[in-house]
């Protein structure tokens, strides 16, 4: 699942959140050109933009200019590049286009977005994406089309990301849409929609949710079901619809299930299933409104109206009649 600490450094995603609503917006550039017809502002060869710690790099640049002769958007060409320095932390954003709302404050990066996060010259994330928004305004950062995350030893991979942070730039909550997929070591999760939660402390994951990961021994534990909760302060994970459990030759299924990690290791040992739920060893199979499940040393109990199935046992008829048979030979003898 998503860490706290990868969520944290997601709100750096707002590169450019903290510009003033009322800056000097500053262009140096070799040409600079006025088309009336168009209502453009033409600017060419190394085009310098500064707007507060906001810095901006481009070949060719243009702004619009709305009837009454605002300044509309500021369209940036030929792979432009971004940066903001703030306490040692250096924020950069490439793309094809770059284009900035003047009015509405919305910044877009297109074709082969990328976002590089940094701490003084070692890159602590990179998020790569066919397009990303920023609403200056709202507080919020969109990524669309093939939206990577990397950091440190997690990526992430979804078609849509959406972040939400408050006044302060502290991260509200994340949300990871389309084949959204987390790698983390022996680690990973796939779900159609992860959301984090960063005030409840709380990671949800829904539609066709599925866990894995490696325990201490190597040996991998699956978790299929409809959707998939971790909550960090009470320490516990839950999940419900058509849970699907499957650990060595352990096959578990229930209507709900619930973990209580090991708070040191935050690994998984003892899985409760609630509901009639049911248990498959081999060729053995026990059914139960309660189950624990048991992974080191490996063992379960069922409780409440249990019923245990045990296949391929010979019947007692065919059994007496070897019997049987068996007592003629050797009275025969």
């Amino acid at each position: 699942m998503v860490k706290r600490n990868l969520i944290l450094i997601l709100t750096i995603f707002l590169i450019l959140g903290t510009v003033a609503t009322a800056s000097d917006l500053i262009i140096d550039s070799k040409i600079q050109s006025y088309n009336e017809k168009e209502n453009k502002i033409n600017f060419k060869d190394n085009v310098k933009v500064t707007l507060d710690d906001v810095n901006i790099h481009s070949d060719k640049a243009d702004i619009t200019l709305t009837k009454d002769n605002k300044l509309d958007t500021a369209t940036f060409y030929d792979k432009p590049y971004a940066y903001q320095v703030q306490n040692n932390k250096k924020q950069e954003v490439k793309a094809n286009i770059l284009k900035m709302s003047l009015i509405t404050k919305v910044i877009k990066a297109e074709g082969d977005a990328q976002t590089i996060i940094s701490d003084g010259k070692t890159p602590l994330a990179v998020i790569t994406a066919d397009t990303q928004i920023y609403d200056t305004k709202t507080n919020v950062m969109t990524a669309l089309g093939g939206v990577i995350i990397k950091y440190q030893d997690l990526d992430t991979f979804s078609d849509k990301a959406v972040i939400k942070t408050n006044n302060k730039g502290d991260l509200k909550k994340i949300d990871l849409y389309g084949h959204a997929k987390i790698k983390e070591k022996v680690h990973n999760a796939t779900a159609d929609h992860f959301m984090y939660d960063t005030v409840k402390e709380e990671i949800f994951a829904e539609g066709n949710t599925m866990s894995h990961t490696e325990m201490e021994d190597g040996k991998p534990l699956t978790i299929k079901a409809r959707f998939q909760q971790y909550t960090k302060k009470d320490n516990v994970f839950t999940s419900g619809g058509n849970v699907q459990v499957w650990f060595d030759d352990y096959y578990a299924k229930g209507p709900k299930l619930s973990v209580f990690p090991d708070k040191k290791t935050n690994q998984f040992n003892e899985i409760y299933f609630s509901g009639r739920s049911m248990i498959n060893q081999n060729d053995k199979t026990i059914y139960a409104d309660k189950i624990k499940m048991i992974l080191k040393p490996k063992d379960f109990v069922a409780e409440g109206n249990t019923r245990t199935v045990i296949k391929n046992i010979k019947s007692l008829s065919v059994t007496e009649d070897n019997s049987k048979k068996q007592n003629e030979e050797d009275e025969e003898e």
